[in-house]
């Protein structure tokens, strides 16, 4: 008998859920547990998983001094063994995991699937300029790949990925109205949420361009193409902007680039604009 169905919206939730913030652990034979730590605000969501598997779990609290103060924590707690063989076949081995964690192999609802991902180790809500986004952190390239595809399926932004230099994680995101149609997607009318974070998400869902915020393109930075390049030089920055559709700025950025480059030698790269 098989306790975890990924096909059920809410077991792919808690999975994706797990994936991000659960610590597996494996001690002696066949001990054991997987324990989810959040802060006792959020801790509606951990009571909710009590009820959503028939083997024993139970969420306890504790409280200690940090050096941002007192701070209370709730934890959830499953120690039954073929509940834990289940959660490393499905993807979620026991030990560290934060780099090799994937998309689970066997079908799964997508939508609360991405939502477990968010909640555990993502981010919704609006910068300090009033622009609404919606954001991943992970160290596992095939969670940041699959954030990205979803975005591009759902939102119809294109994000392209690169580990942080400084700590080696992945952190893609979208804003604007492509943040605004994911949120509403991930959090408009479902089941299991963290409800600050489906209140943000609603927020954002409603969110419209002010007048006069300039617009990005969804696709991401529009890739300057060779026969650009052998264009960018001929007659003013101006008149250079008007015929490739692109602004005076972007023209001067490309000009200063191409002058610069150690191995181009554009014939135009010497004339003045």
């Amino acid at each position: 008998m098989r306790h975890i169905d990924l096909l059920r919206p809410d077991h792919a939730y808690f999975f994706g859920f797990a994936q991000t913030d659960g610590n597996h652990y494996a001690g002696r034979g066949q001990k054991g547990r997987l324990s989810i730590e959040l802060s006792d605000r959020d801790d509606a969501v951990l009571h909710s998983f009590c009820s959503l598997f028939d083997v024993h779990s139970r969420v306890s609290y504790r409280e200690r001094t940090t050096n941002f103060g007192v701070h209370r924590s709730a934890t959830w707690t499953v120690c039954n063994l073929g509940f834990r063989r289940e959660l490393a076949e499905l993807g979620l081995p026991a030990g560290r995991k934060s780099e090799t964690v994937a998309p689970p192999l066997s079908a799964f609802s997508t939508r609360d699937y991405l939502r477990g991902l968010v909640d555990g180790d993502g981010s919704v809500g609006f910068t300090g300029t009033g622009r609404p986004f919606l954001a991943f952190t992970t160290a596992s390239r095939a969670l940041a790949d699959y954030f990205c595809a979803q975005a591009l399926s759902v939102a119809g932004a294109y994000r392209s990925v690169n580990a942080n230099a400084r700590d080696g994680m992945y952190n893609p995101m979208v804003s604007g109205e492509p943040a605004a149609v994911l949120a509403g997607w991930l959090y408009g009318d479902v089941g299991l949420a963290l409800e600050r974070k489906r209140e943000a998400a609603t927020r954002v869902a409603r969110w419209t361009r002010p007048t006069g915020m300039r617009a990005r393109p969804h696709a991401g930075a529009r890739r300057w193409t060779a026969e650009e390049d052998a264009d960018v030089f001929n007659g003013s920055v101006r008149e250079a902007a008007s015929r490739l559709g692109r602004s005076e700025r972007s023209i001067s950025i490309r000009r200063f680039r191409l002058r610069g480059s150690a191995g181009s030698q554009h014939p135009n790269a010497t004339s003045r604009s």
